[in-house]
């Protein structure tokens, strides 16, 4: 099943949920089938793991990155690049928005609130619940209500993102479906996709998955590891 979504994505999710692997993975995945991708990398909280870690790949895709300055990259500082208003009122075929960890990152989408106004858009919220504040389905819902008061903005669909990073094995792939399914039924939220990294696919009967699998060649990874080629 392919990935049905199209506008303006805006990731969410709690810190360590995995959502700029996801956007990052996403967009590639995306513009390999021949939609015109943009990403605007907006975590202005955490200094590692950000999308501007995947610039060259994301260049060598075709895919146009907004980030902040040059001389900035590696602040950690309110840098909010007036570009990315820009993108959200004309936004491409696909433009995806990697906003920072929890409450404290999604406020800086409550600043563009003139840019969002009468554009619809995909919130969606990543949830890992091998993660301990998401292993609970109350946990989930704890972190919507504080991303969604802090953005100013609802979030309307599920990410299914269950990993150990290099601990992964298909049963934690195929009990994250069953938990994000639970989360659906209870939250009212669709889900729209899970993940499941390249190396556990041959392992994993998609059959048993009941909504479409974006496949995680993980890029953000220690200084000692390469990332994963796609």
């Amino acid at each position: 099943m392919a990935i049905a979504l199209e506008g303006i994505i805006v990731i969410v999710g709690n810190y360590g949920s995995g959502k700029t692997e996801v956007t990052i993975n996403l967009a590639v995945e995306k513009k390999k089938a021949g939609v015109d991708v943009r990403v605007a990398d907006l975590d202005l909280v955490n200094p590692y793991f950000r999308t501007r870690e995947a610039r060259i790949l994301l260049a060598d895709s075709g895919i146009d990155l907004v980030l902040p300055p040059e001389d900035m990259l590696h602040a950690d500082l309110p840098l909010l690049s007036p570009v990315v208003s820009g993108m959200i009122r004309n936004p491409s075929p696909l433009t995806i928005i990697d906003v920072g960890g929890n409450d404290a990152g999604a406020t800086v989408l409550s600043a563009l609130a003139e840019a969002f106004r009468d554009k619809y858009c995909h919130m969606l919220q990543v949830v890992n619940p091998l993660r301990p504040a998401t292993d609970t389905v109350a946990g989930c819902l704890n972190i919507r209500k504080q991303i969604e008061t802090a953005a100013r903005m609802p979030i309307n669909g599920l990410i299914g993102n269950a990993n150990l990073i290099d601990e992964t094995t298909a049963a934690d792939v195929y009990r994250g479906v069953e938990f994000v399914e639970q989360l659906s039924q209870e939250s009212g939220l669709p889900l729209r996709f899970i993940t499941a990294a390249a190396e556990l696919l041959p392992d994993i009967d998609l059959n048993r998955i009941p909504c479409p699998v974006l496949t995680i060649y993980r890029q953000l990874v220690p200084p000692w590891k390469k990332a994963h080629i796609r």
